[in-house]
Parts: structure tokens; C-alpha cells; sequence
């Protein structure tokens, strides 16, 4: 049966894709588990860093299962499989917490969508990646035109999208896109975690805003939330929760 499993030991959360029989690709019930997943892990002030992988040594993720969207109607599969997938997608990439995506094998469409929607992404030797919804006559529905665009150069995007080739791990390392290739990346992750949660989580956290504004990543919804940080600890801010609840007028200091 196909999951996504979410396992906290100490500071450092791992979900794990578990579909390897259909090489860890999402189905609508994997795609409800990781919603739910990732809530849990944003709810948790232990959880210090989290790591994204996929069961077993051949795939990260595949991809989508074609059978879970290959019947909707075209507004089904516009308003509730994409629109879904990408409201989940962008609250991975919108988590407070650092994210590592370990790729333990090949990353294609959704597989290389959710990893792009990590912070930092490793991937074993032989992985690749690409990009092959033009391929069953679809196109990126989970910011693969958009979010991944920002991550790689324009012309190794459209090398994948437009002409369906394969990206080896070699030149996403060059170009950025991994930080490191490593025959054992979960292992990697896990130290890469261990070493983020030493570090001060609101740091991290407010860092990671602050660099997703820069780039446009949900900038609106970011200024406004780095600024109500700031007011929250204002004395304006408790004269004024204060006034409220003992029903009198507020006399803000102004500092």
C-alpha cells in the first residue's frame, strides 16, 4: 500500500515516499498524507530540520501515478489534482523549518518538483532527473515552470521539458541544483540535519523568509509575517492586548 511515512527522532523529521513498487510515485492518498505530514512537523518546536526521501535505491519519485489523474474531467484535474498539489507543495516549500531533499535515485515531474520545493537537495551518482509530461500530452502542474525555474539555468528547463532529456547528477551539481552527490544520501541528510539544529531555529526560520522574499516565493504573505514578528514584541503590542481585555482606552508608549 502506498504512503508517505513521517518519523521524528529527536531535532530531525524524515518523510519518507513509500510506493516503491510504482518506483515512489504519488497517488491521491499520498498526496493527503504528506498535507497532513507536513502540519504535524510545522506544529512540533523540536523539529529542527526535516529530510524528504523515497523508499528503496531506483527512484526518489517518478512522478504523479498517471491512474490517479488519467480519468478526471478537465475541471477536476485542473481545480483538484493540480491546484491540490501545488497548494501542498508550496506549503513544504514555505516550511519554517530547513528542508533536504535525498534523492536516492531518479527525480521525474512531481519527484523533481518536490525536491525542488526543498531547501538543499542531494542525489546519488546515477540519478537523474527530468521532466516528461509533454511526453503523455500534460505539462509541469506542481511549479515546474515556475519555482524550478529559478533553481536551474533556463536552457537545462527547457532541455528537459521541451525535448525530454534526462539531466545527469554531474551537471546539477555544477549548476547548483544539488549540493553535494554521495552514494549514500540519506546519510548525508541526516548530518547535514544534526549540524541545522544546532543552529537557532528562529534564526534559521527568519533567514529562510527573508531569502524566499528576495526571490518572490509567497513575498506578500512573508512581509507581512516578518512584520507582525516584529510588532509582536512591542510594548504597543501589549498595551494594547492589555486595553482590550480590561476594556479601557490604550495609552501606547509608542516603543
Amino acid at each position: 500500500m502506498s504512503s508517505v511515512r513521517l518519523h521524528i527522532a529527536g531535532p530531525v523529521a524524515t518523510l519518507t515516499l513509500d510506493n516503491p513498487a510504482k518506483l515512489n510515485c504519488f497517488t491521491v492518498d499520498m498526496l493527503a498524507q504528506l498535507a497532513s505530514h507536513l502540519d504535524v512537523v510545522e506544529s512540533r518546536p523540536e523539529v529542527r530540520a526535516v529530510i524528504v526521501t523515497g523508499e528503496g535505491e531506483k527512484a526518489f519519485c517518478s512522478g504523479a501515478d498517471i491512474n490517479a489523474w488519467g480519468d478526471l474531467s478537465p475541471a477536476e484535474f485542473a481545480r483538484n489534482w493540480v491546484r491540490g498539489g501545488h497548494r501542498i507543495f508550496d506549503r513544504l516549500a514555505r516550511l519554517s523549518k530547513p528542508t533536504i531533499a535525498a534523492l536516492n535515485g531518479h527525480a521525474f515531474g512531481g519527484g523533481l518538483e518536490l525536491a525542488a520545493a526543498c531547501d538543499i537537495r542531494l542525489i546519488t551518482p546515477k540519478a537523474t532527473i527530468a521532466l516528461p509530461e509533454a511526453g503523455v500530452g500534460i505539462v509541469p502542474g506542481w511549479s515546474g515552470s515556475q519555482r524550478l525555474a529559478r533553481l536551474i539555468p533556463e536552457g537545462m528547463l527547457k532541455e528537459m521539458a521541451l525535448f525530454g532529456r534526462r539531466i545527469p547528477a554531474d551537471r546539477l551539481h555544477a549548476c547548483g541544483f544539488v549540493a553535494e552527490i554521495a552514494e549514500d544520501t540519506r546519510a548525508i541528510a541526516h548530518q547535514i540535519a544534526e549540524k541545522a539544529a544546532t543552529l537557532s531555529p528562529r534564526a534559521t526560520e527568519i533567514t529562510k523568509a527573508m531569502i524566499h522574499a528576495g526571490q518572490g516565493e509567497d513575498s506578500a504573505a512573508l512581509i507581512e509575517a516578518l512584520g507582525s514578528a516584529a510588532i509582536a514584541a512591542s510594548a504597543d503590542r501589549q498595551e494594547g492586548v492589555a486595553a482590550f481585555q480590561g476594556k479601557r482606552k490604550p495609552e501606547f508608549p509608542g516603543t
